[in-house]
């Protein structure tokens, strides 16, 4: 990844590290890992993905000095009123794992004829200084009656694409980043990221000679 801007990832779950940096290869960023940093617990109490998403970016952007980059995600199905939503990470509980919520989820819709879902994602970047930006993605399927597939984490074994027909974890990590909730939210913020990092150089000093290097904040 090409160095720009220095920018924390204000998440500890690894998996979604991982896919962060995928989408966002060859954009003028550094993305430097929470767990670079003293330990720092954010309670995600809001009410939406976007409260919880500001939330992330502001407390690890003033516990670090840096700009924090956050997303929060979920799975909302219509046939449980939208749920899980905003708990999707806890919905068997607060320390629950990957299989915990899929077997809640398939339980709580075994008996569901209608099993239509969405992937929604909000990022959001926040500066020390007050300045935000934010994107949102989303990805329509349904919810399949049982587990296929060892790739993605999360929802994506029961997370049914009909026009893939195959869920998001029978997919390769390119060919889900490319159509992913996820991925179309970062590649947003891409655009956003490469707008500042160019807005940036503009501002430079034209004589870099005698100039202090630009810390990218």
């Amino acid at each position: 990844m090409g160095k720009g801007m220095k920018i924390v990832l204000a998440t500890g779950n690894a998996d979604k590290v991982r896919e962060i940096q995928n989408i966002l290869k060859g954009c003028p960023v550094e993305l430097v890992p929470l767990s670079e940093f003293p330990p720092l617990e954010v309670v995600e109490d809001s009410g939406t993905f976007f409260g919880n998403a500001r939330k992330k970016a502001y407390e690890v952007s003033v516990h670090t000095g840096l700009p924090a980059l956050a997303d929060d995600s979920g799975l909302v199905v219509e046939a449980l009123g939208g749920a899980p939503g905003i708990y999707s990470s806890r919905y068997a509980g607060a320390k629950a794992s990957y299989e915990d919520n899929v077997r809640k989820l398939l339980f709580k819709m075994r008996l569901e004829r209608h099993r239509e879902a969405a992937f929604v994602c909000v990022s959001v970047l926040y500066f020390p200084g007050g300045e935000i930006f934010t994107s949102r993605g989303k990805l329509e399927g349904r919810i399949s009656k049982e587990v296929s597939g060892g790739g993605g984490f999360g929802y994506d074994p029961v997370f049914y694409i009909a026009k893939k027909r195959k869920t998001l974890a029978e997919l390769a990590d390119d060919e889900k980043n490319a159509i992913s909730h996820r991925g179309e939210a970062f590649r947003k913020m891409a655009g956003v990221i490469k707008k500042l990092a160019l807005r940036d150089s503009l501002s430079a000093p034209e004589s870099s000679s005698d100039a202090p290097e630009n810390s990218g904040q």
